[in-house]
């Protein structure tokens, strides 16, 4: 007899601590879901805000050309403004001196320009990054001036010299437009610091030349060619973000 009741005390034993081990194990299974489900809507109400703000910058292209050409000299200042998602208000402004000197020709041009568009972001960032892999648009306008330092007239009589004519002449009140196709890349290198750089593709959409000759250079759009109303550039430039505003990332 008491065989039986201790084992009948064995057996209740066991189902107790089995029970007991179920009902544990469903509280912690239960308690870890929740503190899943937890993490979850704390993930979900952590929402990642980007940077809003004017970016400004300067060309160091222009510059470095302005230090080793001495017949250049030229500066441009930029900015850009995100206004919705991955779309740039973006400008440019500059002054410049674009010589241009071949065997039979030497002249510069001189004057001012401007540079508005926008810019789309292409590159998806992660979550804390703030870089710009673009393509933009932008509608070009110089004023300028064109100086003739010096001309040669074009003779195939090999027994007088060479017929070269030192007349300083200069044409100002000139202008010209053009769009442009752009496309580069802003890289964060230290907070809100930025540096870029950028191709350009331009087509000319008019222009006023001087009496007798063609404009060679045109301030802000560079070569010109007989042949072609395109013309290309490039730039590298550093530029500062100043934030204005914090926004939710759609």
């Amino acid at each position: 007899m008491p065989e039986k009741i201790v084992r009948n005390y064995i057996k209740s034993a066991l189902v107790f601590s089995l029970l007991l081990f179920l009902l544990s194990t469903n509280i912690l299974s239960a308690q870890n879901q929740e503190e899943e489900f937890a993490e979850i809507a704390a993930e979900a109400d952590t929402v990642y805000k980007e940077k809003y703000g004017l970016r400004v910058g300067i060309d160091l292209s222009k510059l470095a050309r302005t230090a080793l050409d001495e017949d250049y000299t030229g500066f441009m200042l930029e900015a850009d403004m995100r206004i919705y998602d991955n779309y740039y208000l973006a400008a440019e402004i500059g002054n410049e001196t674009l010589p241009f000197g071949e065997d039979y020709i030497r002249v510069s041009a001189s004057g001012s320009f401007i540079k508005i568009g926008a810019n789309y972001n292409a590159y998806e960032n992660w979550e804390g990054m703030q870089n710009i892999v673009f393509a933009g648009l932008r509608y070009g306008f110089s004023t300028f001036s064109q100086d003739i330092e010096e001309y040669r007239i074009y003779t195939t009589n090999d027994y007088f010299d060479d017929d070269i004519r030192y007349n300083g002449e200069e044409t100002s009140g000139l202008n010209a437009s053009w769009i442009e196709l752009m496309a580069g890349f802003k890289v964060e290198v230290l907070k809100n610091l930025y540096l870029s750089a950028n191709v350009q593709l331009k087509r000319r959409l008019s222009q006023t030349t001087p009496d007798g000759f063609d404009n060679l250079t045109i301030p802000g759009f560079g070569r010109t060619f007989d042949d072609s109303n395109f013309g290309i550039g490039y730039g590298y430039s550093i530029s500062y973000l100043i934030p204005i505003f914090r926004k939710a990332k759609n």
